[in-house]
């Protein structure tokens, strides 16, 4: 396997260029989203607000997520290989980032919309801060809540033997956003209590499902509790089932492009998810107005059109190492932002000249920390991560519950690059990784949150990952969810 850089010199092999696409959308996100935190505070005048450029990220983000991760576990036919990869693609920068604020807290104060309890441990833990109502350490956490809820849902599903229906279930959630949106205005289940029930829950679930017993209940019990903490303990229930909409909408696009759906639903999808904030009584914030709403739905629509229709053509390769840097970049970006606005002040008033000095700087110091944690953590546990998973894969393999794991696996022709299970995706990204260790990032999400382009390559973070009105949040200036470095008044 090659050593190169991700941004060297060849031509990449042609799974490598189907999957590029998915690598330069998550590094749009991520830009998308740093920008819309940077530019209130650095170069006002250039922020938009005919539409979210946060949340335009995040909803590319959370497509992406959508188009990639079912199929990366369906791909695998094994819970426990893809929960092995999902926790070293998703956990090692997190909890970096977890750790770099907890440290910074010695001179900079931990935002104050993160308790100072245990429910917070927990929340941190299980990586659903927003739908148990508890703020992140970083802004920018609170994306992760629904690539982790969405991994909940997809595994059940799966284990289940209802995961082929995703135009429906996307629909479903579309409807349910609706109505969360007329009845609900803020979360039925208050307190520190969602989160120190599901915090035992999930890691219990999580060690049932990676160790084998009572996988299939712990399965099921993880995505009831996922769709109870979505529409009753979250900050915004009906944002909360959009953003499930819009992820099961990604996943109808790939059934339609593998020949296994149509696009019906993802255009029923996109008509309710576009009405959910019109009569909704919490949602009075400017990006959720018809306008902005809109208009951000249409270009997140739009660009994900666009990398589809440009998926055979060789992109940048500058955008496509963004993609591959982008969980990191989503992660570091807002911390480092209030470092860098505590060091040099309030510059709004400041030359536009030295505005943009300011902006440049703090750019290239992000992208040049993702880099090195890209390198240096990122890739290093993704390694061990595959390792871990094919072990698993060949135990279940060799096991009485081996087979059906080991045919679907053979019946996807390979080797995933992130796991060692899918060929189609896995080497792709290894591909546009220029062969960098064999593997391509995750939100995003991924996004990756989580990011996994066909595998792991795209969930991002994503995701998958974030943003959203105000300098780091969803819900931005709302008194329901506020950031803690919002936008600056007056």
């Amino acid at each position: 396997m090659s050593s190169t850089s991700p941004i060297g010199a060849g031509a990449p092999p042609a799974s490598a260029a189907r999957l590029a696409w998915l690598d330069a959308l998550r590094g749009l996100g991520a830009v998308a989203v740093m920008l819309e935190h940077l530019l209130p505070w650095f170069m006002p005048s250039l922020r938009p607000y005919w539409f979210n450029l946060g949340m335009y990220g995040v909803l590319v983000f959370f497509l992406v997520s959508g188009y990639i991760i079912p199929v990366s576990l369906e791909r695998r036919g094994d819970v426990r290989a893809f929960w092995i990869s999902r926790v070293f693609r998703l956990y090692p920068i997190y909890l970096l980032v977890v750790a770099g604020v907890l440290v910074a807290a010695i001179w900079m104060p931990v935002r104050e919309q993160v308790p100072r309890d245990l429910s917070s441990v927990f929340a941190h833990a299980t990586m659903l801060l927003d739908v148990v109502h508890r703020g992140g350490l970083a802004d920018t956490m609170w994306t992760l809540s629904y690539e982790m809820v969405f991994y909940l849902v997809v595994t059940a599903l799966f284990v289940g033997g209802a995961h082929r229906a995703s135009g429906t279930i996307a629909v479903a959630f579309g409807t349910v956003a609706v109505v969360a949106g007329l009845v609900l205005t803020g979360p039925l289940l208050q307190g520190p209590w969602p989160a120190l029930v599901s915090g035992p829950v999930f890691l219990a679930g999580l060690a049932c499902l990676v160790g084998g017993r009572f996988r299939r209940s712990a399965a099921y019990v993880l995505g009831a509790m996922a769709l109870v903490l979505l529409l009753f303990s979250g900050f915004v229930p009906w944002l909360g089932a959009v953003i499930l909409a819009v992820m099961f909408a990604g996943t109808a696009i790939r059934r339609w492009e593998e020949g296994a759906g149509g696009l019906v639903p993802v255009a029923a999808t996109a008509v309710l998810v576009g009405v959910t904030p019109v009569w909704a009584p919490q949602a009075g914030w400017w990006w959720v107005q018809p306008g902005p709403w809109l208009a951000t739905m249409v270009l997140a629509g739009a660009t994900f059109a666009g990398g589809m229709a440009l998926r055979g053509r060789e992109l940048p390769r500058f955008l496509v190492w963004l993609g591959l840097v982008s969980y990191s970049v989503y992660l570091l970006h807002h911390p480092l932002l209030r470092i860098f606005h505590a060091v040099v002040g309030d510059v709004r008033a400041a030359g536009q000249a030295v505005q943009l000095l300011l902006s440049a700087v703090f750019v290239l110091t992000v992208l040049g920390l993702s880099l090195l944690t890209y390198r240096y953590v990122e890739l290093p546990m993704q390694r061990l991560g595959r390792r871990l998973a094919r072990g698993a894969a060949a135990g279940n393999a060799g096991g009485a519950g081996g087979a059906e794991g080991a045919t679907a696996a053979g019946s996807t022709n390979g080797t995933n690059g992130t796991d060692g299970t899918d060929g189609t995706d896995g080497a792709a990204a290894a591909g546009n990784a220029g062969g960098a260790g064999g593997a391509a990032p995750g939100p995003p999400s991924s996004g990756d949150g989580a990011r996994e382009p066909s595998c792991e390559t795209a969930g991002q973070e994503p995701s998958a990952g974030d943003c959203a009105k105000s300098s780091g949040s969803p819900v931005g200036e709302s008194e329901v969810r506020p950031s803690s470095f919002s936008e600056p008044t007056g």
